[in-house]
């Protein structure tokens, strides 16, 4: 066997003139062998640091082959980049140099001015591959949206997936269109002037398919356990190859793919005690790897703590935005009643929201009952750019026991008000797919494991909701959907065909107009959070923006009753009685689905129909 060269030792199964090279890290083993398409087996060479090594010449992309470790196997690469059968087959070796990109032009994202569209590319489409999503694009360019992101999307047991069970982490799933439909999708976005974000999952391994351990007992922590098992080792004995790992994953999907951006889910529980935490490493190499482009990279916690948002050099993890959720529980709490489970430490009061939307997050380090001894910390100078705010989002929809989503548990009326708050504070927003229109299709949790372990999913998942008064008892939780059942997924389908509804092109038109009046408008173009001032009174949040002489006003009457009389008595601040607004945008339109009831603001009087959002315009001149 021929020797080639390669940087820094790359891992996996890498094509070249003289054959491919195959690399591995199997530190616990005594011999390695590497099958290739079914055939004699080759001997891999240990080499140090616990890697083995070997060139076959015989081997090229397309190629498919599979590890024997001390007899035992066939087994997957864990740096498969295509698993054509699944997990639990062998891997092929793919060139990632051969895809012709069109996208030399791209210049990447920024967190300023982004509009998120998330989505589970299984589920969004009939088809639920990404060549179909690249037939939806332009709609959603036209929406108004700036970068979608994929739920995870790398190789997973089975047919159907939430996605976060994924065991190669380094595979586009065969389901979707493998890694040249993934090149496809990135290149169409990227023609059409819209990002791609993916969620990718660092916090553990899946259970079904995950055959890392074989390779080196090392990828599970002895220190640490997540929610669901076993932590990556990223502090213990032999983790530097474990880092590594999780870092090559974030660096192949921004190289490879040309992704524009990263989401790590459940960012809080990637547990790292060493001096330099994981996350500030995988931030800064998956820049590194993207430059020149410049990419978005979003966390997911529930700690609203700065330390993400700050850059390495200053002590931080290197994160863009993360997502800031005290907003969505704030306003389901007030729109909705419920106060169960994690909703329990919101008051759901319109004066929590005004906070809220004045600071960014609303827990700055008060007691709660779920964190009695404080929860966050203070969000002084964080950008409004940073925070994600949603309504919707796959948890918030997919956890609920029947995946149920705001337009179910809300009027239109409602809906159309909460959804032009969202899109009309300065903060980044993120909508979910089929939002736009107001789909009631249900997102429940759905998997395809096998009977045994799809079993203890099913009861695991049924068991989540006996702290719901609801669903005390077990009669009541058999009824929540089954994820292992088929027709739970197909539930789940998008129907885009809904979207051309009279109802739901109504719904359509207000999220255009809206998002579009975001892009246009002088004063939200800011994106400023140093001059917002949100006001609660009774039923009215007043939100009010401005950017030198010119000011923008949200009116949101949450009542069931129009808002009709004096200014001053329903608790609209002096500074602003002074200005002469005008009314330029109300969900209450008639194109909206509304009854195109009067909106007006004035010194003397203030009149907002019941459950609607008004947008004031006003532009304050020498007196």
């Amino acid at each position: 066997m021929s020797q080639i060269s390669v940087d820094t030792k790359r891992l996996g199964a890498n094509a070249g003139a003289a054959g491919v090279e195959f690399r591995v890290w199997a530190p616990d083993a005594a011999t390695l062998e590497v099958e290739i398409d079914g055939g004699r087996a080759v001997p891999l060479e240990r080499e140090d640091g616990g890697l083995w090594s070997a060139v076959v010449t015989h081997a090229g992309a397309g190629s498919r082959y599979a590890y024997r470790i001390d007899g035992r196997g066939p087994f997957a690469d864990p740096y498969s980049r295509c698993q054509p059968d699944g997990p639990h087959a062998p891997s092929q070796v793919v060139d990632p140099t051969a895809f012709e990109w069109h996208d030399t032009a791209w210049r990447g994202l920024s967190a300023r001015g982004l509009t998120i569209y998330e989505l589970h590319v299984g589920a969004y489409t009939a088809d639920g591959t990404f060549d179909a999503l690249i037939g939806q694009l332009d709609a959603l360019v036209e929406l108004g949206i700036t970068a979608i992101e994929l739920m995870p999307v790398a190789e997973f047991p089975g047919s159907r997936n939430w996605g976060y069970d994924g065991v190669d982490l380094f595979a586009p799933s065969r389901h979707y269109g493998g890694p040249e439909g993934l090149r496809r999708l990135v290149d169409a976005a990227h023609e059409r002037g819209l990002g791609v974000l993916l969620d990718v999952v660092y916090n553990h391994f899946g259970p079904d398919g995950n055959y890392l351990p074989q390779y080196a007992s090392a990828y599970v922590s002895a220190a640490h356990r997540t929610l669901w098992g076993d932590a990556v080792n990223y502090d213990g004995p032999d983790s530097e190859m474990v880092r590594r790992f999780a870092v090559d994953t974030a660096c192949a999907w921004v190289r490879e793919y040309h992704i524009d951006g990263l989401r790590l889910d459940a960012a809080f529980a990637i547990l790292d005690d060493s001096p330099r935490h994981i996350l500030s490493e995988i931030t800064a190499a998956a820049r590194a790897a993207a430059a020149p482009r410049s990419i978005v990279i979003v966390a997911e916690t529930y700690e609203n703590d700065a330390r993400y948002l700050r850059p390495p050099r200053d002590g931080g993890f290197g994160f863009d935005a993360v997502w800031a959720d005290d907003f969505h529980h704030g306003v389901h709490t007030l729109a909705t009643g419920e106060h169960t489970a994690y909703y329990s430490d919101y008051s759901g009061s319109l004066a929590d929201l005004a906070r809220t939307i004045n600071r960014g997050w609303f827990f700055e380090g008060q007691a709660s009952a779920a964190f009695p001894a404080g929860r966050g910390k203070s969000s002084e100078g964080i950008p409004a750019p940073n925070f994600v705010y949603c309504l919707q989002n796959h948890d918030q929809v997919g956890n609920r026991p029947f995946g149920d989503r705001l337009a179910v548990l809300v009027s239109p009326e409602a809906y159309r008000m909460w959804s032009a708050l969202l899109l009309l504070l300065p903060y980044t927003p993120m909508l979910f797919m089929g939002q736009e229109f107001g789909s009631t299709a249900p997102f429940p949790y759905f998997t395809d494991h096998s009977p045994e372990l799809g079993r203890l999913v099913t009861e695991g998942h049924r068991r989540e909701f006996a702290g719901f008064p609801a669903y005390a008892d077990d009669a009541w939780r058999g009824r929540i959907p089954d994820p292992q059942s088929p027709a739970t997924f197909s539930a789940a389908k998008l129907d885009l065909g809904n979207a051309g509804s009279s109802e739901s092109a109504m719904v359509h038109a207000l999220y255009r107009d809206l998002l579009a009046l975001r892009r246009g408008d002088v004063v939200l173009r800011q994106q400023d959070r140093d001059r917002v001032r949100a006001v609660a009174s009774n039923n009215l949040l007043l939100v009010h923006m401005w950017h030198a002489d010119e000011h923008r006003l949200i009116a949101v009457n949450t009542g069931e009753a129009p808002l009709a009389g004096s200014s001053a008595d329903a608790g609209v601040p002096s500074d602003l009685r002074a200005m002469e607004w005008r009314a330029e945008l109300s969900t209450d339109d008639r194109r909206y689905g509304g009854e195109g009831r009067v909106a007006s603001l004035s010194r003397e009087r203030l009149e907002v129909p019941a459950c609607t959002a008004v947008w004031f315009v006003a532009r304050r001149t020498a007196d």
